[in-house]
């Protein structure tokens, strides 16, 4: 009895080791055949006044657990000193061009905060940019200008280019403001203690957001704006198109 039943096991046993050969030869070729998921595209974050690009820790954080390596951002790091039209725009272009070479992009995406917004602005509109960024994203920018940088415009070329009415601002504001195949977004906080009006902040053409009542540096560590910033960078053109 025991013979006749480990010899009717045989059979069972080499099927069976058949079909999971079978299915792991169709997972193989699946593999193969399927297209893999298109590696994240390059996120350059430009900090703003008198600040660094540690500024980003946070964001970069959950920007890495939504699937984003470290080899997918970059932290860009400038003197907020000097003119955004002047110096800071071609400083930005040349790091650009820098980034698109090392990871084979053809365009990247690029998310500012407070006076960063300028110079990724300017670098679009006047510098060339237009064709390298897919994505452009203001946290705070005073992107009309604002009242506050007048304490410290005597002796800051950055803080005279915030300041409202300054060639910057009204260059940028000349014409189209969200110019190119770029999608723009912006979030601005209505308890900004550095952007002067509250409405500086908005673009027309722009994906717009009010980001509830957030200090100027608690745009870079909020949940719910840093969602808000990573879905903008990963939904299909049309939507992210926002106001165009």
């Amino acid at each position: 009895m025991s013979v006749f039943g480990e010899e009717a096991l045989v059979p069972r046993e080499t099927s069976a080791r058949s079909a999971r050969r079978l299915l792991l030869g169709w997972l193989c070729v699946l593999a193969v055949l399927l297209p893999a998921a298109p590696a994240p595209r390059p996120v350059v974050f430009v900090h703003g006044y008198n600040a660094d690009p540690g500024v980003w820790g946070s964001l970069r954080e959950d920007f890495k657990s939504a699937g984003y390596g470290d080899g997918d951002l970059f932290s860009w790091g400038y003197d907020t000193s000097r003119s955004v039209n002047e110096d800071l725009a071609g400083r930005l272009a040349a790091y650009v061009a820098e980034v698109r070479a090392r990871t084979g992009a053809d365009r990247v995406d690029l998310v500012a905060h407070s006076f960063g917004s300028l110079v990724t602005r300017w670098y679009v509109k006047f510098g060339g940019g237009a064709p390298a960024v897919a994505h452009w994203v203001s946290l705070g920018g005073p992107n009309h200008g604002t009242s506050t940088a007048w304490a410290c415009a005597l002796w800051s070329q950055a803080c005279r280019d915030m300041t409202p009415g300054s060639y910057v601002t009204g260059r940028l504001a000349e014409g189209d403001e969200t110019p190119g195949p770029v999608a723009y977004a912006t979030w601005a906080s209505s308890c900004d203690e550095v952007i002067n009006p509250d409405d500086s902040v908005p673009l027309a053409g722009a994906a717009n957001h009010e980001a509830g009542c957030l200090a100027h540096n608690d745009l870079l560590g909020d949940d719910a704006v840093s969602q808000g910033v990573r879905a903008f960078l990963t939904a299909p053109a049309a939507a992210s198109a926002g106001g165009r």
